[in-house]
This record gives structure tokens, C-alpha cells and sequence, in this order.
């Protein structure tokens, strides 16, 4: 008995344990913060869409090499004088007929527009999946972006909620030492202010990482996100040591990975096949074609004897009249464009010029790239500064803060003068987080335009 005793406790607590384990909620790295976004969210879905789509044109494309093919049936009542279809003869009766068709044509020359039309659709898609690409590369910043916006306004709240509560022993220290006569109490109003103060930034911070998570879980397209939060990463490192590489070697190295180029670059040669795809209405389009046709009556039908006296009969079988009546017809047709309201040649120079913008686009989309590049580099460098310009800050902030705090405790120093003390190192923590997080969001900046992912994406 005492066995199944222990057993039962031991199952109990290994439940509640489980249990206990369920209710604690899921925080997110910032992996899979962006690997759930690339899988989820709805811009990115859309994109994806687009390449089904161009896919889908590149297929129809590949269908305009093919000939098209066509069937035809009729069956029709005539009630009246009508002329007998098989043997021409004008009766007043009411007849039945059937036809059957068949027709074909398949293009042999279309001034290369078929062919080109196929190169596009082609083209179409690489693009399309370039613009997919980079629509998850920039998914992938702005996940990125929110997760240590997360992270900032966390520790933020973090140092508001130590700032309230060093003020909070303050205030009942200074309660005591007022009754005691040490100081005036005066100074004790100055300190319950403060910690209205603190308790007023503390909601203030609260609600700053509420809506980050908020903007975060948004941008991950999830449905229940009141338990949402972040695991606490707070590695300010260049792991990849992308600030040892120089603005000239990441530009370069860009220039061959970036998707807006190869975009560009690809849009580029879409446009090249438009303007051929317009040349070609100038020539000539040779097409073949071929009919087949045969029809059956179902009403009697009048014939002539050998004195040539007209007796009447019922139908032929409806398949004998199908055969007996079959005919085919097949050959070319030549179309030559003449003049057609120089519509050929508004749609050749509307071409051009969309051909022009991409040449502009592109050696505009490489100036921007080594713009962006020369900045990042610049702006992470100037990031890095300032954060170990803001660490020093706060070490000496810091000293001075225990200073002053050894004058005020021996009263050597009104509450004034503190307080003074006591928020230029609350400055001085402020601005470490956020300049910690401005450097370590800057390097993520410079790694992807040096080809280092967040999450590597794979291509769908």
C-alpha cells in the first residue's frame, strides 16, 4: 500500500509539473520569429501567388507553338419550304439535320513572336521569384527591426522599474530620517514627486512593449498573441566580424548577391523581349489550316426512276449520309500588314521607351546599392561609437551617482542636487539600451548586404 502511495504522488507531481510546463508561455529567438514570417505572412503569400501566376503565362506561352483545334455539331428542325440539303429539291415539309466540323490551324510564321513570347514568360518568372525573394529579405529586416525593439523596450522597462524602486527606499528612508529631525521635509516632497514620476514612466514603458509586441506579432500574421514575447537576447556582438570587411569589399560582394540587381537586370531583359515582341507585327504571319465537314437529313427525300418519274423515299442510314457527305478543305493563309493606323509602330516606341526606363532603373538601382552600403557601414561604425561612448558615460555616471549618494546619506547633499545626480544616470542607461540596440540592428543592416542572412530563405 505505502508503494502504490509513493507511486501516486510521484505520478501527481510529475503531472502537475507537466502541467506547469504547458501554462509557461512560448518565448520566441529571433529565428524563429523570422522563419515563421517567411512561412506565414500574407505579403509574402501574395508574391508566391505571383510566381504561380507567371508560371501559368509561361505555359499558355509554350501552349501558342501548338495548333488549336476546334469541334462543331448542330442539330436543327426547319418547318416550311426548305430545300433539301442532299438533294436540293425546295419541299414544304418539316426536316431534320444534323452537321458535324472540324477545324485546325497551327501558326508556321508569326514574325518570331511566339518564340519571343515564350523567352518573356520565361523571364517573367525569374523575376517574379527574384521580387519574391526580396519581399522575404525584407520581411526578414523588419522582423528583425520589431524583435529588438522588443528586446530595447524590455530592458528600458527594466531600468524604470529598478529606478522606482531604489526611489521607493528613498522615500521611506527619508520618511525616517525627517521624523528624525536630519533633514528637512521638504526634501521628502521632492522625493514622493519622483517616484510619482517613475511609477508615471514605468506605464509609459509598459505600453511601449506592449504595441512592440503587438507590431511584432502582426507582422507574423499570428491569430492569438496575447501571451506573445521574445526570448531575451541581448548579445551586442559583431559575431560575423562584418566591421573588419571595407566598404569597397561589401559593395562588391553585393553587386553579385543583391535581388534588387538581379531584378532589375532581369526586368531589363523582359523589356528587351517586349520591344522584339512589337518588331515582329511587322512581318508577315504564314498560317495553315484544315476543315473537315459532313451533314445528315432525317426527312424523306425524293428520287427519279429510270423515266424519270419522282417517287419518294425515307432517309439513308444517318452514319451512310455521314460518310457519303464528308468533305475536307485545307491550306494557307498569308496576312501582310500594310498600314494599320501606325499602331505597330506606337506600340515598337511605346517598348523603347519602357526599354529605356529599365537601362535607367538599373544603373539607378546600383548607384542606390553602393549608396546604401557606403551608409550602412557608416551608420554602423557611427552606432558602435556612440555605444561604447554611452558605456563610458554610464561607468562614470555611475561613480558620480554612489558619490552623491554617500553626500546625501550623511546629508552633505539636498534631495535637489541628488535627484539631479540620479537622472543623468537614467539618462546614461537610457541611452546605452538605445544605442546598444540601434549598433546591433545596424550590423544586422551591413551582414545582409554582405549576403549573411537572419535565417538562410529557400527558394519554393
Amino acid at each position: 500500500m505505502k508503494i502504490n502511495k509513493y507511486n501516486s504522488l510521484i505520478v501527481a507531481l510529475l503531472f502537475g509539473l507537466g502541467l506547469s510546463a504547458q501554462t509557461q508561455p512560448k518565448q520566441w529567438t529571433l529565428e524563429e520569429c523570422v522563419r515563421y514570417a517567411l512561412d506565414n505572412n500574407i505579403t509574402i503569400k501574395l508574391s508566391e501567388l505571383d510566381v504561380k501566376s507567371a508560371d501559368i503565362d509561361k505555359k499558355g506561352a509554350l501552349g501558342s507553338y501548338l495548333p488549336s483545334v476546334s469541334g462543331s455539331a448542330s442539330h436543327s428542325w426547319n418547318i416550311g419550304l426548305n430545300q433539301d440539303v442532299t438533294t436540293g429539291i425546295l419541299r414544304n415539309q418539316t426536316t431534320q439535320y444534323s452537321s458535324i466540323g472540324l477545324n485546325a490551324g497551327v501558326d508556321i510564321y508569326k514574325g518570331l513572336q511566339n518564340q519571343n513570347n515564350y523567352r518573356r514568360a520565361k523571364l517573367a518568372i525569374v523575376a517574379s521569384k527574384y521580387q519574391l525573394l526580396k519581399m522575404q529579405e525584407d520581411i526578414s529586416l523588419n522582423v528583425a527591426n520589431a524583435f529588438l525593439e522588443i528586446l530595447f523596450n524590455k530592458e528600458n522597462l527594466k531600468v524604470k522599474k529598478e529606478q522606482l524602486a531604489i526611489d521607493e527606499k528613498r522615500f521611506a528612508r527619508s520618511e525616517e530620517m525627517v521624523n528624525a529631525g536630519t533633514i528637512p521635509r521638504g526634501d521628502l516632497f521632492d522625493l514622493k514627486a519622483t517616484v510619482a514620476t517613475d511609477q508615471q514612466a514605468i506605464i509609459v514603458a509598459e505600453n511601449s512593449l506592449l504595441i512592440s509586441k503587438l507590431s511584432l506579432a502582426q507582422l507574423l500574421q499570428l491569430k492569438e498573441f496575447a501571451d506573445f514575447d521574445v526570448i531575451d537576447d541581448t548579445n551586442a556582438k559583431d559575431e560575423n566580424n562584418i566591421m573588419a570587411q571595407s566598404p569597397v569589399d561589401i559593395y562588391n560582394k553585393a553587386k553579385e548577391i543583391r535581388t534588387e540587381l538581379k531584378l532589375a537586370q532581369t526586368n531589363l531583359e523582359i523589356a528587351e523581349k517586349n520591344v522584339a515582341i512589337a518588331k515582329g507585327a511587322y512581318q508577315p504571319t504564314l498560317r495553315g489550316f484544315y476543315g473537315f465537314n459532313t451533314r445528315a437529313s432525317y426527312s424523306d427525300q425524293t428520287k427519279f426512276d429510270e423515266n424519270n418519274i419522282p417517287y419518294v423515299v425515307g432517309p439513308d442510314p444517318v452514319f451512310q449520309q455521314f460518310s457519303d457527305n464528308k468533305g475536307h478543305n485545307f491550306g494557307f493563309q498569308l496576312d501582310i500588314p500594310i498600314f494599320n493606323g501606325f499602331s505597330i509602330k506606337n506600340n515598337v516606341e511605346r517598348n523603347k521607351v519602357t526599354l529605356e526606363k529599365s537601362k535607367i532603373d538599373l544603373e539607378q538601382k546600383s548607384l542606390d546599392l553602393q549608396r546604401n552600403v557606403y551608409t550602412a557601414f557608416t551608420d554602423a561604425k557611427g552606432a558602435l561609437n556612440a555605444y561604447e561612448s554611452s558605456t563610458v558615460t554610464l561607468e562614470a555616471r555611475q561613480q558620480a551617482y554612489n558619490y552623491a549618494k554617500e553626500k546625501y546619506d550623511v546629508g552633505l547633499m539636498n534631495s535637489f542636487d541628488f535627484t539631479q545626480a540620479q537622472t543623468l544616470l537614467t539618462n546614461a542607461q537610457s541611452d546605452v539600451i538605445r544605442t546598444k540596440y540601434d549598433y546591433m540592428f545596424k550590423i544586422k543592416i551591413l551582414e545582409f548586404y554582405f549576403g549573411i542572412p537572419i535565417v538562410p530563405i529557400i527558394a519554393k
